[in-house]
């Protein structure tokens, strides 16, 4: 987690940490010194049972940790040890990987990087005859090079909040292309309130947190940072003019910036400072107790009627076996235990503290807080829309487009110019993968 939220509430910061793998805020595990923790190979506490460190970072969702304690406990082949980790949970993790006593089992997203060196281990055997329940969204996001590297335990997604009564009063529709969004902003930007909030950087800006909609630009034009195999793909025309459109988003003076807290918090919505706000489902319920039924979702609009379709991101969280386990049969086995075969918890864990989808399909089908209303709009549009992070897309690849898109949407950047100085950042670094 970047020290500039350290001073944030943890609920803030578990909102930040969930989108890390979305908005490829993630990347490789560097190699440093140090571990975190160690590993019982038998004894103890465990009555001569072998122990599994489990490691999770630190939700802010209040009964989360005592939630997976009380999981952990019913595992009977081991006695599994949770690590509840606050502060930095990557470098730490980054450290604890490296190690002879680091976690047997951990979430994370996956990252090529920890799959090339060696990090973590295939899950296909435990995945596979369940793999039809995953959305195939979800089987991208924790597969590559042809293996399946993971059990997706939470996934979140965002939408277009936007509040019904101010639409209605402006003669404005729920904007389903960039053109139909711009003009509503504009529409709605009245009467001290600002007609969108997309992020006080506009969504652009490649500081913590920042760029919440730059994979989307991308996605919604029909393209995406990186094409199936692997070739650079946000120089096509289609891309071009989806910056172009968000840069006209960005000048339209319509855009609610400045806000007190940033994209990822709905204060700024239910506060009335827009009428229309991207954020994320874990807002919804504190915007439902702000709103009532006076609000709805749509996902992120498409570049136009004819290119492009509505996108969104797939977010949230993904059980890993460490390749140093002690013994990996038996942390494989507990993650099927718990994240494939005790749906129970899997309910629990997405939907009693937090709000969140049940990546197990038959799980979030009858869950019923996801049945009625806007959550059920939400489930719909997760299924329809969602798009999973590419693992491919490293850091620096990250950083070298948003660098461009910040150029170009915020300072008037020629399109083709900034473009082409991300695509060489970009081949440099598959050509480093490819090596």
């Amino acid at each position: 987690m970047p020290a500039e939220m350290s001073h944030l509430p943890v609920s803030t910061r578990r909102t930040f940490l969930s989108l890390v793998g979305a908005l490829g805020l993630g990347g490789a595990l560097a190699a440093c010194g140090g571990d975190s923790g160690g590993v019982d190979t038998g004894g103890g506490s465990g009555g001569g049972k072998p122990t599994l460190k489990q490691w999770y970072h630190l939700y802010g969702e209040s009964g989360t940790e005592q939630a997976v304690q009380r999981y952990a406990q019913g595992y009977d082949r081991a006695t599994v040890e949770v690590q509840w980790t606050p502060g930095d949970y990557e470098s730490k993790l980054s450290s604890g990987l490296l190690s002879d006593s680091g976690p047997d089992v951990f979430e994370y997203q996956l990252n090529v990087d920890m799959v090339r060196s060696g990090q973590i281990v295939p899950l296909d055997d435990i995945v596979g005859p369940v793999r039809s329940d995953y959305t195939d969204t979800d089987i991208t996001a924790t597969s590559l090079d042809g293996s399946i590297y993971g059990v997706k335990i939470v996934d979140d997604t965002g939408f277009l909040y936007y509040r019904k009564s101010l639409l209605a009063a402006a003669g404005v529709q729920p904007p389903t292309t960039m053109d139909e969004l711009i003009n509503a902003t504009r529409a709605l930007d009245r009467g001290g309130v600002k007609g969108l909030f997309i992020g006080n950087d506009a969504g652009v800006t490649p500081a913590f947190g920042g760029g919440a909609l730059l994979d989307l630009v991308l996605w919604t034009a029909g393209t995406a940072s990186l094409t199936p195999d692997n070739k650079v793909g946000f120089t096509t025309p289609e891309a071009k003019d989806s910056l172009s459109k968000l840069r006209e988003l960005a000048q339209s003076g319509s855009l609610l910036l400045g806000a007190p807290t940033d994209w990822w918090d709905p204060s700024a919505f239910t506060q009335e400072l827009a009428a229309m706000q991207w954020c994320g489902l874990w807002a919804m319920p504190k915007i439902k107790e702000a709103f009532g039924d006076d609000f709805g979702i749509v996902p992120w609009p498409a570049l136009s009627a004819t290119v492009g379709k509505p996108a969104t991101f797939l977010g949230g969280w993904t059980s890993m076996v460490s390749a140093k386990a002690r013994d990996v049969d038996l942390a494989k086995d507990f993650v099927k235990w718990l994240w494939i075969d005790n749906a129970e918890a899997q309910e629990d864990f997405n939907l009693s503290y937090g709000f969140h989808i049940p990546p197990r399909k038959s799980l979030a089908s009858r869950a019923q807080k996801l049945q009625e209303g806007v959550a059920a709009d939400a489930l719909r549009i997760f299924n329809e829309s969602a798009v999973a992070p590419n693992p491919m897309w490293t850091p620096k690849m990250k950083s070298a487009f948003a660098d461009a898109a910040t150029a170009i949407v915020r300072g008037g950047g020629d399109i083709d110019a900034e473009l082409a100085k991300a695509q060489q950042a970009v081949e440099a670094e598959l050509a480093r993968l490819a090596a």
